[in-house]
């Protein structure tokens, strides 16, 4: 049976990208070394979190987004939630209409203070940043609705801009060819962009993700699209950005989806740290799962240095299997503080000692050499000091995140079970695992879910997507 995108990737994670951001320069420079914007709603120099509560395809849940901020100890217990019947919030609750599967952080309107843009039913709103952090008063509704959207600084001037996955006006009859809208900062509190540009993809049926971040070291961030329609993938392609915004020609890459840009080799240059699809969507549940790594130079991703990692990649941990999805999920940061970005890598096929699906995940470690599988980590519920247990189908590393959200200069990753049963089926879960000099620790662990903070819990699928 033929199925539509979206349908097809109701059966894989969906995240939206990681952004980075720089001051501008040249390519013809030495090039900017890249950063990871903070996300910080309330400006307190802590990393805080954002986890979407989605449901199901099938769910009654009308979906939320949980905020939990960061503090010297790690995530806080404090948080809010959002959803449509948040006071403020624009728009109705609608059953099953997954509010929050779509989500981006940045400074919209430049005023120090990271703001949220959520999407799902209707159309996308913007929770706005403050000193008390995010709240729904006076949060603006977006002219677009249901496409992914991804932050970042396309044109190099210290401003956030959004990309999404659309294109005003229609195309030609026939021609069934879409594209992107990249919307430029600083944004005004309605909603309006400084300036827009339209960037048509050349591909049938738009994008399906974006990652996005600086390869080329101009200081402007670049963005790739993966494309694809029913169950087929099409090739990815390579769009740079530059001082006058994104370039409408691009450079064709392979069929990927989804992952991050960081610098694992510290020259200067973002990498593209991507899962390797081959042609086909609905191949991807059964995939063992490969991480493909494209290094950076002043012209894009290189096509001569290249690497791939599995889980039969000498110093990894794990064999892979067939349905484990190495590289379902993909974050970068510097977890041990040496200056090389480290990967995160979501397994939630993984099968623990037997347990179908039990999911796992997997820390690559960047290095001058770039990123290997040399001093690899892994950490699934059943390694010693994680709470829980590894049970049928909790499918834990759907979701990872790297960031700093106890301000120590070592990111932290933060692992989500959105199939985890709690009280009930699929309320979800996530884990918060500390930076250390060595890697990830399982010193100074947490865990929290629906039913730790107090929400709803009944197949609301806690940790389905979390904010970059």
């Amino acid at each position: 049976m033929r199925r539509s995108l979206t349908a097809a990737l109701a059966v894989t994670t969906l995240l939206t990208p990681l952004a980075l951001v720089a001051t501008a320069g040249s390519a013809s420079a030495a090039p900017v070394p890249p950063r990871t914007p903070l996300v910080d709603f309330n400006h307190d120099g802590y990393a805080d979190v954002a986890i979407s509560s989605v449901g199901g395809w099938q769910g009654t849940t009308p979906g939320t987004v949980t905020v939990i901020y960061g503090s010297a100890s790690g995530p806080d217990t404090a948080h809010a939630t959002f959803g449509r019947a948040t006071p403020g919030v624009p728009g109705d609750p609608q059953d099953g209409g997954r509010f929050g599967s779509q989500t981006a952080a940045a400074d919209l309107d430049d005023d120090q203070y990271t703001d949220l843009v959520i999407s799902g039913d209707g159309n996308a709103v913007v929770l706005w940043g403050s000193a008390l952090g995010l709240h729904g008063e006076k949060s603006t509704e977006l002219p677009w609705r249901g496409s992914d959207v991804t932050a970042g600084d396309f044109n190099g001037d210290g401003k956030r801009d959004l990309v999404t996955g659309d294109i005003e006006g229609e195309p030609d009859p026939g021609d069934d060819l879409f594209g992107m809208s990249v919307s430029y900062g600083p944004f005004t509190r309605d909603g309006k962009a400084a300036s827009k540009q339209q960037v048509p993809t050349q591909r049938e049926f738009g994008e399906s993700a974006f990652v996005v971040g600086d390869v080329t070291g101009d200081g402007a961030d670049d963005i790739v699209s993966s494309h694809g329609f029913e169950e087929r993938a099409y090739g990815s392609q390579f769009w740079k950005g530059g001082k006058n915004g994104v370039s409408t020609t691009s450079t064709p890459l392979a069929a990927t989806y989804s992952g991050a840009i960081a610098d694992v080799d510290k020259d200067g240059y973002g990498d593209l740290i991507v899962r390797d699809i081959g042609n086909n969507y609905e191949d991807m549940p059964y995939q063992k799962g490969t991480v493909l790594v494209r290094y950076g130079t002043p012209d894009g991703p290189s096509a001569t240095r290249t690497a791939k990692i599995t889980q039969d990649t000498a110093g990894v941990p794990g064999v892979g299997e067939v349905g484990d999805e190495f590289g379902s999920s993909i974050s970068a940061g510097d977890v041990n503080g040496d200056g090389y970005a480290d990967v995160a890598v979501g397994i939630p096929g993984e099968d623990i000692d037997a347990v179908t699906d039990a999911g796992s995940t997997v820390l690559l470690k960047g290095s001058r050499t770039g990123l290997t599988g040399t001093g690899a980590q892994a950490f699934q519920q059943s390694t010693t000091g994680v709470p829980g247990v590894s049970e049928k189908n909790d499918k834990f590393g759907a979701q990872v995140l790297l960031s700093d959200t106890n301000k120590d200069g070592k990111a932290d990753l933060t692992a989500t079970a959105p199939t985890e049963d709690g009280t009930y089926a699929d309320s979800g879960a996530a884990w918060y695992l500390r930076g250390a000099a060595r890697g990830l620790t399982v010193t100074g662990i947490a865990s929290y879910s629906p039913r730790s903070l107090g929400l709803p819990e009944d197949r609301v699928e806690f940790g389905g997507a979390l904010t970059r």
